[in-house]
C-alpha cells in the first residue's frame, strides 16, 4: 500500500491531478466559511444543537448549514435532481428513456435536464428553508419576503458553484467531483466533532468520561469496519464459457460478482428526505393537535419515528437495487457473450436464479445499511450519550464509500500508465 502511495506521487500527470483537487476543494472549504447574508449565527448556533432536522440535513450538506454559509445547500439539490432524472428516464417518460439509451450525445443532454432541476429544486429548497428556520428560530435580520427571495438566491448561486467545481474535479482531478465535496465537508468536520465528544463527556466526569470517549473511539472504528465489509463484500456466481468463447481467448471459468449493498448511501438520502421534506412543510402551518401528532411521528429522535426511518431505508434499499441491477439484462449479456451459469438453463431460468440471489443478498446490505444510519439516533436512546455525541453512521458510509472509489480510480489510473510505459506508447 505504502508502495502504491510513492508510486502515485512519482507520476508527474497523476500528481497534478491530485494538487489540483486539493486545490478546488480548498476553494470550496473557503467558501464554506463565507456566511449568507442576513443571518444571525448566534441564533442559528442554537437552532442546530436543538433541530433534529437541522442536523440531518447539516451532515448531508457536508457540514455547511452550521454556518448558513454561501455553500449551505451543499451539493444535495443536484443529487436529489439526479437521481429523479434517473428514475424518471427508466421507462417512465419516454423522451428521458430514448435519451439514456442515446450514447454520450444523449447522457450530456441528460446532465443539461439534471442542471436545471438542480436550480429549481435549490431555489424552493432555499426560499423553503429560509423562510422555515426564521419562523421557528428567527435567524433572518429584518426578515421579508424579499429578504428570503435575496438568501434563496445566493444560496443557490452557491449550489451551482459546486457543481462546477465538481465537474472540474472530474475532468482534471480525481474520482468524482460531486462525491469528493461531500467528503470533504463531512472530513473537515469530524475534528471538531472529536473534540466536542472529549469535552463534552470528560467535562463532566473525568474518569468515567474520558473511558466513555475511548469506548466511543473504538466503537467508531468498528463501525468504519463494518462499513467497509459492507461495502466491499460481494456475492460471487460461477460463469461456464462455452468451448467456441474459450477459443476467442476467454478463460473457461469466472465469476459475476453481486454486491450486498449495490444501493450505497442513497437509500438513506431517500428515507432522509421524505422524512424532514414533511416535517419542513408543517413548520409553515400553526401547531395544533395534528401538526405535533407528525412532528413527533416523523422524528428520528422518537421511537416510532425511528422506527418509520429503518423502514424507508430498507424499502428503498430493494427499490434503488432492482435499478441498479437488472437481472434480465444480466441474463441477456450472458448469452450474448456465450457464458451460462452451471447447473442453470440460461434464459428465464438465469434471470429467476440472479434474481433470488439478488433479494437474499439484498437483504443483509439493507439491514446493515439501516443499522448504521439508526445508529446516530439508537445510542441516545438505550445509552447515556446525550445527543450532541452520537456516531455519526451515515457520514461514514460516504466517506468510506469515497474513499474506496477514489483510490479504486487512482489504482487504475496507475495501472494504465505502468502498462503504457510497458507497451512504449
Amino acid at each position: 500500500m505504502i508502495r502504491t502511495y510513492i508510486n502515485l506521487f512519482k507520476n508527474k500527470e497523476i500528481r497534478n491531478k491530485i494538487f489540483f483537487t486539493l486545490a478546488m476543494l480548498l476553494v470550496y472549504r473557503l467558501g464554506a466559511g463565507i456566511p449568507a447574508p442576513r443571518v444571525d449565527a448566534v441564533k442559528l448556533l442554537a437552532s442546530v444543537s436543538q433541530n433534529s432536522i437541522i442536523q440531518m440535513m447539516n451532515l448531508l450538506g457536508g457540514g455547511s448549514l452550521q454556518d448558513f454559509s454561501v455553500f449551505a445547500l451543499g451539493v444535495g439539490p443536484y443529487i436529489t435532481a439526479s437521481i429523479i432524472v434517473q428514475l424518471l428516464a427508466m421507462d417512465v417518460i419516454p423522451y428521458l428513456s430514448e435519451l439514456s439509451k442515446s450514447g454520450q450525445k444523449g447522457k450530456m443532454q441528460m446532465d443539461k435536464i439534471t442542471r436545471y432541476l438542480a436550480v429549481i429544486l435549490a431555489f424552493v429548497q432555499a426560499f423553503t428553508m429560509t423562510y422555515a428556520f426564521d419562523v421557528s428560530s428567527g435567524i433572518i435580520v429584518n426578515g421579508s419576503v424579499s429578504v428570503y427571495l435575496y438568501v434563496a438566491t445566493v444560496l443557490t448561486a452557491g449550489t451551482m458553484f459546486l457543481c462546477w467545481l465538481g465537474d472540474r474535479i472530474s475532468a482534471k482531478g480525481i474520482g468524482n467531483g460531486i462525491s469528493m465535496i461531500i467528503f470533504t465537508g463531512i472530513v473537515a468536520n469530524m475534528p471538531w466533532q472529536f473534540v466536542g465528544v472529549y469535552q463534552e463527556l470528560v467535562a463532566t466526569n473525568m474518569t468515567g468520561g474520558l473511558l466513555i470517549f475511548i469506548g466511543y473511539i473504538l466503537m467508531y472504528v468498528l463501525l468504519i469496519v463494518m462499513v467497509i465489509f459492507m461495502s466491499q463484500a460481494t456475492r460471487r456466481i460461477p460463469i461456464q464459457y462455452t468451448s467456441s468463447s474459450v477459443q476467442r481467448g476467454r478463460s473457461d471459468m469466472t465469476f459475476l460478482p453481486l454486491k450486498i449493498n449495490s444501493a450505497s448511501v442513497i437509500p438513506v438520502i431517500f428515507a432522509s428526505a421524505l422524512m424532514t421534506a414533511p416535517r419542513t412543510i408543517l413548520s409553515f402551518f400553526p401547531a395544533n393537535s395534528i401538526t405535533e401528532f407528525l412532528d413527533v411521528a416523523l422524528d428520528y429522535t422518537q421511537p416510532w419515528g425511528l422506527a418509520l426511518y429503518v423502514v424507508l431505508v430498507i424499502m428503498f434499499t430493494f427499490f434503488y437495487t432492482s435499478l441498479q441491477v437488472d437481472p434480465e439484462k444480466i441474463s441477456d449479456n450472458l448469452s450474448k457473450n456465450g457464458s451460462y451459469i452451471p447447473g442453470v438453463r440460461p434464459g428465464n431460468e438465469t434471470k429467476k436464479y440472479i434474481a433470488v440471489i439478488l433479494n437474499r443478498i439484498t437483504v443483509l446490505g439493507a439491514l446493515s445499511l439501516a443499522f448504521i444510519a439508526a445508529l446516530p439516533f439508537l445510542l441516545p436512546m438505550i445509552t447515556p450519550l446525550p445527543r450532541s455525541v452520537a456516531l455519526g453512521g451515515t457520514g461514514i458510509i460516504i466517506v468510506v464509500g469515497v474513499a474506496l472509489e477514489t483510490m479504486k480510480d487512482l489504482s487504475g489510473q496507475l495501472t494504465q500508465r505502468s502498462y503504457r510505459g510497458f507497451s512504449g506508447k
